[in-house]
């Protein structure tokens, strides 16, 4: 029997309860939900991508060379420095630092990310596990300097995708390429293998431009600590780590999150976010109004065109 049709909302909408079988930000606590999609839709042909389906993510060894991680390195630090953008909605800075944290739609503002999102060692993961064409639901670069980074609470972006973009089900991924070195004491990204296969409706009403906020620190649309005790004991945690141009490939509902950075090694990375085209967003499930385009992309235009 399903129990989406007697969850109750936060955001007054019931008419999105009977289409909605990801409900979150809800008014009163609810049990977690066993996955009602696959993880991989399309055909796996490559022996680096075994382990995704159980998983829910794969390491990709070198996926850029050491004179492309130094020059996407240049690129970002452009970017960063780049006074334009100081007063741009896409950059987000250090809520206690005022340090740059992020910079979105980076495949605009970058030529040579733009080139890089296209590219069939990149694009071609994203089709084997979502087998279908794809397009760009988000880009950014993170940024976690030395000393004072600060890391993300623990989290499934399907969820903030579902809820505040209108991303029906958990048919997407994402590519976080690395360009410095991960090591587990500097904030490397910490993983739940297996953990995509479960869906944790969090508490809360989404307020309206809520990701002002929640891109420099979220604190609504994520789980209780008691729904991380109960995951980590049912999955366990792993660790990304390895050299620069290594890349984490993961599924969108896969719960991860990472550690504040004292230590005097910078942490920074690409990200991409692919959706399948089968998949194109509507209306909001639990949010006033969509995001801005520049985090959860409306431009529902294949990589291939």
């Amino acid at each position: 029997m399903r129990t989406v049709m007697f969850l109750q909302r936060t955001d007054s909408r019931p008419e999105l309860d009977q289409f909605d079988r990801y409900p979150t930000r809800l008014s009163m606590p609810a049990p977690h939900l066993e996955r009602a999609d696959p993880t991989v839709w399309g055909t796996v042909d490559s022996k680096e991508l075994a382990s995704f389906d159980a998983d829910g993510f794969v390491i990709v060894d070198e996926l850029l060379t050491p004179a492309e991680v130094a020059e996407f390195s240049g690129e970002i630090d452009r970017l960063a420095s780049d006074p334009a953008l100081r007063d741009d909605d896409r950059l987000i800075v250090e809520k206690s630092s005022n340090r740059v944290r992020s910079i979105f739609e980076v495949h605009k503002l970058s030529a040579a990310i733009a080139e890089l999102v296209r590219e069939e060692r990149v694009l071609g993961l994203a089709r084997q596990v979502l087998g279908s064409e794809v397009y760009v639901h988000q880009s950014r670069v993170n940024y976690m300097p030395g000393f004072r980074g600060t890391g993300f609470y623990w989290h499934s972006d399907f969820e903030t995708w579902h809820a505040e973009d209108g991303m029906p089900a958990p048919r997407a991924v994402s590519l976080s390429i690395a360009l410095t070195d991960n090591y587990p004491i500097n904030g490397s990204l910490m993983v739940m293998p297996g953990s995509h296969r479960t869906f944790v409706p969090c508490l809360g009403s989404t307020p309206a431009e809520h990701y002002r906020e929640s891109l420099q620190e979220q604190e609504i649309g994520v789980p209780t600590a008691d729904d991380i005790a109960a995951l980590a004991a049912r999955y366990g945690i792993s660790q990304f780590t390895g050299r620069a141009g290594s890349a984490l490939l993961f599924d969108s509902n896969l719960m991860h999150g990472s550690s504040n950075n004292i230590t005097p090694f910078p942490r920074s990375n690409i990200f991409l976010v692919f959706n399948s085209m089968e998949n194109t967003l509507v209306e909001p499930f639990a949010a006033p109004s969509p995001r801005p385009g520049y985090i959860g992309s409306r431009e529902f235009t294949p990589l291939s065109a």
